[in-house]
């Protein structure tokens, strides 16, 4: 359906220069401005998605956009405009100060549902959001709607107060929190969004006079602040609300909107990466992805080269130098030290918005510069993340895919938790087939092998591309009708060699240039191409450590299947062992999977299509050793275990922080304190104002305490006591880059002397925090 009367394809010559000018347009094309975008994608509406794994993530979704209730969702805008509402509130981050950021994601997915499906329901869900929020609007004289609060000890406050006070100058930012509020900027970002898609995908304009209040409304906080001020409140995560007020710009042609996209400019983060620097380590890693899409948005519109570069330079950065080989990156939301995957494989990698937010990033500049390899990206994190992402049994999402051997993926549940990847989960799977085709000057592109049927337009063919891909090696696509003379390029894969293809039974010119195989025009209804990608097995080494390595099959992420999740894994990591390793995999006979032979220690494994596995305990990466390597490294890990067997023999009592049971069991007290899982180990932080603490049994004579970190903490400030005492003050300095360190206080005698059991305390210095410990250990000293 077009969104508007004129059609999605915004003048692409001319009428971009008119829109600059101030005349009102119609609704832009994707990518529309002063660039003139070399390839687009086909209208999302025009695609059909025919029997596959990716039809099946988006009936799973379907499904559970069905079940979830919108007065529900707009329970806090309801109360927020006085009114009553007519559901009771979701929990999890809905019933917390970010609340009303599913709305937003759930408005973009009902409309991409819409396009991708035809589901009507979606598109009158969506028109009755757009009404509730109306009326919400139209109670506030100010234009303001949102679903935040803040939180002011019990008590629960009004959002509107945070930017009242933000209005004033009494600003206090920190990364995910502004004036007590869960990131405001973030969430009403994803409203501008799911409004803008209702225009764009649903013919719903009556959405575009709210985002206009609401953006005048925002408008008028920033009016006041001078230039440090509005730096200082971006330093709160306000996720892509650039590219929405760009956006804005493009649908209305009001300057005004364009002024305030340029105005919402992170200098910190952005300013670098103009310049060709990279100052992403140890920065929130999907905090930046959406403001490097609204610049790309904004060079589309304006042509504005430092926003172009800043773009590209990131794209670059982040895919050559923080990827895991399954496309996602970032480990426990944070981008580390580049190139230092191999030190960053654990239980919290690979944050499921990143990939969704990296994709669309892909896309931007793909139109500009339609080069093979942002789509090998792309197809490598559409596949090997986002449809890792999504559990197609249930329809529940992922926030993290962890890569560590033993791990499996932990699913979201229908109405307790909304995530960020809960929302953009919703998104992702309402749109598997936006990218598979695209076009420009008459010419079609084929970029993705998703079974689907791509309808006839004005200047491009109607196609049926039926294929096993990436289970199978062939994709036939059928000419259902004839539509102008433009040639038809097929991507080939990177990773390909030996691709052929036929036209109509016949032998066709099969070599790639620039990545495409290109099939001149004309075509006619029922021609028929069959292109044959060869899948073959590899060995993808990280890019810090050739050591470290994952095992690929075509485009398909390989993992060992290391049994149910049900089950936790108590084994060791697997490695592999020997030369030739590829040719010690074996075909079993099932599609894409592989038993290795005699190559695994300490045992071998059956190799599956990571994606797939949803429910099983994986090993995605391996450590590869020769035979002389695992001779030396089996002598290394026995006297591990020797001297873990003697801290063991002196071991008074152990403290496994972050776990129920053992806390109970030492009698935890607790204020402000927060469990944490990391790498596969549980512990315990407490943050300002609060601390942790608990009782160890001793024994006679000197006593040792061993408290566990991770090598990477920095700045942490903290004293620990026994009984009331303090023993030492702590800052941990990032000493031990990438590993657990244990660390040893002695006791002075006279705290333990007599005693049965202590009580230990971890108490951070004011604006610090303690820990995280991942265990505390009480032992005696070494005899002599």
């Amino acid at each position: 359906m077009s969104a508007h009367p004129l059609s999605r394809r915004l003048l692409l010559g001319a009428a971009p220069a008119a829109l600059l000018l101030g005349s009102k347009p119609a609704l832009a094309a994707p990518f529309a401005g002063v660039l003139k975008p070399k390839l687009v994608p086909l209208p999302l509406e025009s695609v059909r998605l025919l029997p596959s794994p990716y039809l099946t993530a988006v009936e799973a979704n379907r499904a559970y956009l069905h079940k979830l209730e919108p007065d529900r969702l707009l329970h806090n805008f309801r109360t927020q405009a006085g009114l009553e509402p007519k559901g009771q509130v979701y929990g999890g981050w809905e019933s917390d100060t970010i609340a009303g950021h599913s709305l937003g994601h759930y408005m973009t997915a009902l409309a991409l549902m819409y396009a991708q499906t035809g589901d009507g329901e979606c598109q009158r869900r969506l028109s009755y959001i757009l009404d509730e929020l109306a009326l919400c609007q139209a109670q506030d004289a100010d234009g303001f709607v949102a679903g935040f609060t803040r939180k002011k000890g019990d008590k629960i406050e009004h959002g509107k107060l945070v930017f009242d006070e933000v209005r004033r100058g009494e600003i206090q930012s920190r990364g995910f929190d502004l004036n007590g509020c869960w990131v405001p900027l973030y969430t009403w970002h994803k409203m501008f969004a799911g409004i803008l898609d209702a225009d764009r995908y649903c013919g719903l304009h009556k959405g575009i006079p709210i985002a206009e209040k609401l953006a005048a409304y925002i408008e008028g906080v920033f009016a006041g602040l001078d230039d440090a001020q509005i730096q200082k409140v971006l330093d709160c995560e306000h996720g892509g609300i650039n590219e929405s007020f760009a956006e804005l710009y493009v649908r209305t042609g009001n300057r005004r909107w364009l002024a305030l996209a340029e105005k919402i400019y992170h200098r910190k983060v952005l300013e670098p990466l103009s310049q060709g620097i990279d100052c992403l380590p140890n920065i929130h890693a999907n905090t930046q992805i959406p403001k490097l899409i609204g610049l790309a948005r904004l060079h589309e519109i304006t042509g504005a080269e430092r926003h172009g570069k800043a773009a590209s330079f990131f794209w670059e950065t982040v895919t050559r130098d923080y990827s895991y080989v399954i496309g996602g990156n970032a480990d426990r939301e944070y981008f580390q030290a580049p190139r230092s995957i191999s030190k960053h494989i654990t239980e919290q990698t690979c944050e499921s918005c990143n990939s969704y937010n990296m994709l669309k990033l892909t896309r931007h500049l793909y139109a500009g510069m339609p080069e093979a390899r942002y789509f090998d990206y792309y197809e490598r994190a559409h596949l090997n993340h986002i449809m890792a992402h999504q559990n197609p049994k249930t329809g529940m999402f992922a926030y993290m895919v962890p890569l560590m051997s033993g791990t499996h993926r932990e699913f979201s549940t229908p109405f307790d938790d909304f995530w960020c990847c809960v929302g953009s989960g919703m998104e992702s799977h309402s749109k598997h087939g936006e990218s598979i085709y695209w076009h420009g000057s008459g010419d079609v592109t084929v970029n993705l092998y998703i079974p689907s049927t791509l309808a006839a337009g004005r200047e491009t063919p109607g196609l049926r591309l039926e294929t096993q891909y990436p289970f199978g090696d062939e994709v036939v696509l059928t000419v259902t009708r004839a539509v102008g003379k433009g040639a038809l390029s097929l991507r080939v894969p990177g990773w390909c060699q030996g691709a052929t293809v036929s036209l109509n039974g016949q032998p066709a010119d099969a070599t790639p240039r620039d990545g495409y195989i290109r099939i001149a025009g004309p075509r006619q209804t029922g021609d028929v191409i069959r292109l044959t990608l060869p899948r073959q097995l590899r060995i993808e080494a990280t890019v810090d450590d050739p050591n470290t390595v994952a095992l690929l099959y075509g485009p398909m992420v390989l993992a060992g299947d290391l049994g149910p999740a049900t089950e936790k894994w108590k084994g060791l990591a697997p490695v592999l062992v020997g030369s030739d390793l590829l040719a010690r995999l074996h075909p079993t006979g099932e599609p894409a999977v592989f038993k290795s032979d005699g190559i695994v220690r300490p045992g071998d494994l059956t190799l599956r299509p990571f994606t797939f596995q949803h429910e099983r305990n994986t090993a995605v990466y391996f450590k590869r050793f020769t035979d002389a390597e695992w001779q030396v490294e089996q002598q290394r890990f026995q006297a591990e275990q020797a001297r873990l067997q003697d801290l063991q023999d002196r071991s008074a009592d152990l403290m496994h922080l972050g776990e129920m049971q053992a806390e109970r069991d030492h009698d935890l007290d607790a204020k402000i304190s927060y469990p944490v899982v990391y790498r596969g180990r549980n512990g315990r932080d407490a943050r300002s104002g609060g601390y942790f603490e608990f009782s160890l049994k001793t024994r006679p004579g000197p006593l040792f305490l061993q408290s566990t970190y991770w090598g990477e903490e920095r700045g942490r400030k903290f004293s620990i006591l026994i009984d009331g005492t303090p023993i030492v003050k702590e800052e941990l300095k990032a000493e031990k880059p990438g590993e657990f360190f244990d660390r040893d206080y002695p006791i002075p005698e006279e705290l333990t002397r007599g005693k049965q059991k202590i009580r230990v305390r971890f108490e951070p210095e004011t604006g610090s925090s303690a820990g995280p410990s991942f265990g505390v250990r009480l032992f005696t000293a070494k005899a002599g």
